[in-house]
């Protein structure tokens, strides 16, 4: 097959040209115990007014790359960006044998450390929030603002026999966020879409070149432990509350993390915490209205002080 022309590959190949002409470049950090994490960096330019520092968690799926591609190029020009591949995915990894939310951020901080971060906000998706809000709890010195996008942060374990996910048995969720075959990619895309019978029109080809080269085949079961790692003992009495300010933004027809999610994160951050609700969307409304999302994370990180000036609390 490796003769043969792929649509994921020349894809990422253009995403990888526009991060370049945005001012990106890759970086590699080797933490010296087992664990490596790969960047996109903004190339340090001396300016007369810095930029404020701004870190991207991916989620569960393909690299960073392809998940910011929108987002990074639009904000390239107001933040300096720090955009990871969480461990397992892309050319991050490590020999370690942890796998909770809680390692992905302590790795994270650590790798910003050695470029000399100190003070840096950041957006967290689907399962980069769960990492995202970690490291907010962990480092509120360091962590100015929080966006947590579509991901659970209060789920608690008994939620899973409850039936509030559409697929209440953890291995079978794990084995669709995670694809290896073109008929759970189906599956996976009938979950995340507002309008799920598009993925029906996808060619199997591209699926499969979609699951070969963009998803990839590597690490396939420490991505499934991620995912496990999650619920695993976890109650919301013992969910730390954010100090920063917080944009909580969920997609209204979310089948992955339900509204409820959105609104029980809402509801346990308090004042600290505000939901946005876009309309018309799924799981992954980064790329069914791009736009608006854009519209709310640079309205929120970019205000002067968004606890006086907040965004207001609704659907759009």
């Amino acid at each position: 097959m490796t003769g043969f022309f792929s649509l994921s590959q020349a894809i990422e190949r253009t995403y990888k040209s526009g991060f370049k002409r945005s001012g990106l470049r890759p970086v590699t950090i080797d933490l010296k115990d087992g664990t490596v994490v790969n960047f996109w960096v903004s190339k340090t330019q001396p300016e007369s007014k810095p930029k404020p520092n701004l870190l991207l968690i991916h989620g569960l799926g393909a690299t960073a790359i392809w998940q910011w591609y929108d987002v990074a190029r639009r904000l390239s020009r107001h933040f300096n960006l720090y955009i990871p591949d969480l461990v397992f995915f892309g050319g991050s990894s490590t020999t370690r044998p942890e796998r909770s939310d809680i390692f992905q951020a302590q790795t994270l901080m650590r790798a910003l450390e050695a470029q000399s971060v100190k003070k840096f906000s950041l957006v967290g998706l689907s399962y980069g929030g769960f990492v995202g809000y970690r490291m907010a709890a962990m480092y509120a010195d360091a962590v100015e603002r929080v966006v947590i996008c579509c991901a659970a942060v209060c789920v608690e374990e008994k939620d899973m026999k409850a039936g509030v996910f559409k697929v209440s048995d953890l291995d079978e969720a794990s084995k669709i966020l995670v694809p290896e075959s073109v008929k759970k990619l189906r599956e996976l895309m009938g979950y995340i879409f507002y309008k799920p019978a598009l993925a029906r029109l996808v060619p199997t080809c591209l699926l499969h070149d979609f699951i070969e080269h963009a998803l990839t085949r590597d690490n396939m079961e420490e991505k499934r432990e991620l995912i496990k790692a999650i619920p695993k003992d976890r109650i919301i009495s013992e969910i730390p509350k954010l100090t920063q300010p917080t944009l909580i933004i969920w997609g209204e027809h979310d089948q992955v993390f339900p509204l409820e999610m959105g609104k029980r994160l809402e509801k346990h951050l308090g004042d600290n915490g505000r939901l946005v609700i876009i309309k018309r969307t799924g799981h992954i409304f980064n790329f069914e209205r791009p736009k608006t999302f854009l519209k709310h994370l640079k309205s929120f990180l970019l205000e002067t002080n968004p606890q006086q000036n907040p965004i207001s609390n609704g659907s759009v």
